[in-house]
């Protein structure tokens, strides 16, 4: 048995350092978590009695009997999913984040996460971090990263489409990265300029402010429009840049109704697209792709403690993040 501390969620929506128990199984990894992100997900839970995170790097301390594909020393991390039946049409087909039995972050196992200073994972559920990744930078990418290179990567994304990304938060940075190496033209939208110089230096080709404006002024039409924000856009302002056929992609979570107008959607033969996760060989992909590429997360770091957790979390929750908290173990 392995003991270990994680932090919680509770009801009044205050941190509480606890305690967790696990046999550590034969096909399981026990891993000592050096750094977890924090997404806008944990947010979502923090008023939820469970243990918090689900961005987490750290090294290999022990493996199960049956793990052949992991020893003591590795560098790892694990994102929102952490396990699936492994039999069903969607697993036996690389699509196992719609598993029926998925076993997903805020749903699963509940005693524990990655603000904590261990934890035991399905060893086929993490993912070997590349030397050239320091884990401060791999934690976001095992969530946040994974989630916009998932569209960039499994929904017909050509190096020719240009690609337009509202938002250049914690999402957002990343997005513009990304498509920028895979060839793409990145259009940025944010609602002033103060923004610009950073997104070009980040790979944008394109840098529209929308604050104030009765329509947007574009070279050509977006193929593939990204939503970043947590807030939707104004959908009169955005359906008229789309290309015929194009594609939107709404990644923000929200428990709210998503609405856009109807007949521009039907006129234009738009597509919205949902997305959840990345699959794991997706997942192994997007962190050789930052690997050769060296995309970085710009991050912000705190410690992992309850004080660190809250400072970090308040900060997400007014937006002041830039742009992805990375909680350290002390």
């Amino acid at each position: 048995m392995v003991e270990f501390t994680v932090f919680k969620g509770s009801k009044e929506g205050k941190i509480v350092q606890s305690k967790t128990t696990r046999e550590l199984k034969h096909d399981e990894v026990l891993i000592k978590v050096t750094h977890s992100g924090v997404c806008g997900t944990d947010e979502h839970y923090r008023k939820v009695d469970m243990a918090l995170g689900h961005e987490g790097a750290g090294v290999v301390e022990e493996v199960g009997a049956s793990v052949k594909t992991y020893r003591k020393g590795d560098s790892v991390g694990w994102g929102y999913q952490h396990n699936s039946c492994n039999h069903c049409k969607q697993c036996l087909t690389g699509h196992e984040t719609l598993c029926p039995e998925r076993a997903l972050y805020g749903s699963a196992d509940l005693d524990q996460g990655s603000f904590a200073t261990h934890g035991v994972w399905k060893a086929d559920y993490i993912f070997r971090i590349p030397d050239s990744i320091p884990r401060e930078f791999a934690a976001p990418l095992q969530c946040g990263g994974a989630t916009v290179f998932n569209v960039l990567h499994s929904f017909n994304v050509k190096p020719t489409h240009r690609i337009g990304i509202i938002g250049i938060g914690g999402l957002g940075h990343l997005a513009i990265q990304f498509a920028a190496k895979m060839g793409c033209e990145v259009v940025v939208f944010s609602s002033t300029d103060s923004k610009k110089e950073e997104a070009t230096g980040l790979g944008a080709s394109e840098f529209v402010a929308t604050k104030g404006v009765s329509e947007l002024q574009l070279s050509r039409p977006i193929d593939h429009l990204l939503v970043t924000t947590s807030a939707q856009p104004d959908w009169k302002l955005f359906l008229p840049i789309m290309s015929p056929g194009g594609a939107i992609y709404p990644l923000s979570v929200d428990s709210g109704n998503f609405t856009i107008p109807y007949m521009p959607l039907i006129a234009g033969e738009l597509k919205v697209q949902g997305s959840l996760v990345a699959a794991r060989d997706v997942q192994n992909e997007m962190l050789a792709f930052a690997a050769h590429h060296q995309i970085r997360p710009i991050v912000e770091k705190f410690p992992m403690s309850a004080e660190g957790i809250t400072e970090a979390m308040a900060k997400l929750a007014e937006g002041n993040v830039r742009y992805r908290a990375v909680l350290v173990a002390q």
